[in-house]
């Protein structure tokens, strides 16, 4: 028998969504490289009311699709995995929403927000400089890191779906904290981010799923998925 991984797959599922067409052939691509039984399920956000929801779940995945139809369930879910070491990978919204987890609950900016849907506080997600919308650019990786590993390279070209990313202002910050940046754009943007320490914890605002739609395998749902097994 096949060992199986139950994975969290955390977000309001829509079809029309380029990665949400994207994640389950990256699983079933990941299944067959791997030889394992992947078993995921969809998990709206309002759904998500007690942590009790994820136990039993080998790793959780927050997928794009911000805003959330129900914020304090995807941050709920995000600090469940990061406190509970459950392996955990954020894309696109995911990493917005870890970053704004990590600032009020380990750096204690209890006021830390998201520009799309705060309008107070220190919003620690921004707008762009420039719509990454159905774009794609070139992300350098920092040597040594997971990401890196996972890659096996320090360079990558990836698809965005996105108009908001960290705010420059608050890198500095954010770096005096165990959460690394571990990849940069061409421009010095942060694009990934993950925690030392952690069986498993990577967000990146770029969405490696959409590899599968090209016929290849994500590296970093590999990853994910390895550290679930």
């Amino acid at each position: 028998m096949k060992t199986q991984v139950r994975l969290a797959l955390v977000g309001d599922y829509n079809p029309e969504a380029v990665a949400h067409q994207a994640i389950p052939v990256a699983l079933q691509l990941t299944a067959s490289h791997l030889d394992i039984n992947i078993q995921f399920h969809w998990l709206a956000t309002e759904t998500l009311t007690a942590t009790a929801v994820l136990q039993g779940y080998d790793a959780i995945w927050v997928v794009p699709g911000s805003p959330y139809h129900y914020d304090d369930g995807v941050f709920m879910a995000i600090r469940y995995a990061r406190e509970q070491n459950v392996p955990f990978l954020g894309s696109c919204g995911g990493f917005q929403y870890a970053i704004v987890e990590y600032a009020r609950n380990v750096m204690g900016w209890h006021d830390a927000g998201h520009a799309e849907t705060d309008q107070g506080g220190r919003l620690v997600i921004a707008p762009l400089r420039c719509s990454l919308v159905e774009k794609t650019g070139t992300i350098r990786f920092r040597p040594e890191t997971l990401i890196a590993r996972a890659y096996g390279k320090l360079e990558t070209h990836e698809g965005y779906h996105c108009n908001f990313g960290v705010n420059p202002e608050f890198v500095a910050d954010l770096e005096q904290h165990p959460l690394i940046v571990s990849g940069h754009d061409t421009e010095g943007d942060v694009r990934s981010v993950e925690l030392p320490g952690h069986r498993f914890y990577a967000a990146t605002l770029f969405q490696s799923e959409r590899a599968a739609l090209r016929g290849e395998l994500s590296p970093l749902v590999v990853a994910l998925i390895q550290a679930a097994r």
